[in-house]
């Protein structure tokens, strides 16, 4: 793997929402929260802080730890099944307000893009058939198969105001009876060593028409702007952090990530504005991170590192680390071999 690749593991990217309803869902199976982050890289104080974020490691840690304790192999789809539109947040109850079929679906993938930057989707169609593929984005390792369940049950537990008849298809084993998995899924067919990791489901295009919806919907407006407020800008400007970790470089513009949130450069920008902060910042925030740890932690030259970061040459780069930090490469990295 590209070396900037993996210090992108370090770099808080998802929401310690999503780890705190895993405790409470862990909790509620009889494993304590001191067992799941043992020997983890996550402290209480990151859990105590509803505005903190986790890194990919912390994550990785966490359901590796989580899988060892469980032994069940349903239990992350039945999690995912929990990440409905209220444990979603904002942006999960602006999605209640649509209706058309094809719509909402689209919308859910955009939005687990942006909340859960783990697995990346791929939508199609064929005829009446919706297609979701997931597609990797980090070496999950072992625990890919448990990543993997847990948005399959998110994705049936959202898509399920659009459809009711479902084709799971995982492209791993399992050792559960398939009863087990069509009562779990609510009659959905479960089908294990497939060609991919995909769920499959017929629509109409036909408008949503249910009741328990269009209530949900009420309720989801009526709460307060204060209360939902602040899940949305963080989650935005991280997804925006994820897609300029995989691309610290040239390839890493306000359009191209633009594209990825499937926005305008011009949306996107605002939106960042809107919380303080810009591409420009978050770019350059990403890039002095992984020029200090390429400095610290590897003897790859200079101009090698600013080739890396995009610039077109070494003075270029001197001179936009030191507006960073202070000081230049060469101090940077000759003060750390003094260490």
């Amino acid at each position: 793997m590209h070396p900037s690749s993996r210090m992108a593991y370090n770099v808080p990217i998802v929401s310690v929402r999503y780890g705190r309803r895993f405790l409470r869902f862990m909790e509620a199976r009889g494993i304590g929260r001191h067992a799941l982050v043992e020997g983890s890289d996550v402290d209480e104080a990151t859990l105590g802080n509803p505005e903190a974020f986790l890194s990919m490691n912390q994550v990785i840690q966490l359901l590796r730890q989580a899988n060892s304790l469980l032994r069940d192999e349903t239990a992350p789809f039945e999690f995912g099944q929990q990440l409905d539109f209220p444990a979603h947040g904002l942006l999960g109850f602006a999605l209640l307000g649509q209706e058309d079929q094809r719509k909402l679906v689209s919308m859910i993938v955009q939005y687990l893009r942006v909340c859960l930057p783990i697995m990346d989707m791929e939508l199609s169609s064929t005829g009446d058939d919706v297609r979701i593929r997931l597609r990797d984005s980090w070496e999950l390792g072992d625990i890919r198969p448990f990543m993997a369940k847990i948005y399959m049950g998110s994705i049936h537990a959202l898509a399920s105001q659009a459809c009711h008849q479902f084709r799971f298809e995982f492209d791993f084993s399992s050792d559960v009876a398939h009863e087990k998995w069509r009562r779990l899924t609510r009659g959905a067919d479960v089908v294990f060593d497939a060609s991919a990791t995909q769920v499959i489901m017929p629509l109409s295009g036909r408008p949503v028409r249910d009741k328990k919806l269009g209530l949900a919907y009420f309720l989801a407006k009526a709460r307060s702007r204060e209360e939902m407020q602040p899940e949305s800008p963080g989650e935005i400007v991280t997804r925006v952090r994820e897609i300029v970790m995989h691309h610290p470089g040239q390839g890493g513009s306000l359009e191209h990530a633009a594209k990825r949130l499937v926005m305008s450069a011009r949306s996107l920008r605002h939106h960042l504005a809107s919380v303080g902060t810009s591409f420009r910042e978050i770019r350059n925030e990403v890039r002095c991170t992984y020029a200090t740890r390429y400095l610290t932690e590897t003897t790859v030259p200079l101009d090698v590192i600013a080739e890396k970061m995009g610039f077109s040459d070494q003075a270029s780069f001197t001179r936009a680390y030191r507006s960073w930090t202070g000081q230049t490469p060469g101090e940077v990295r000759r003060n750390h071999s003094k260490e």
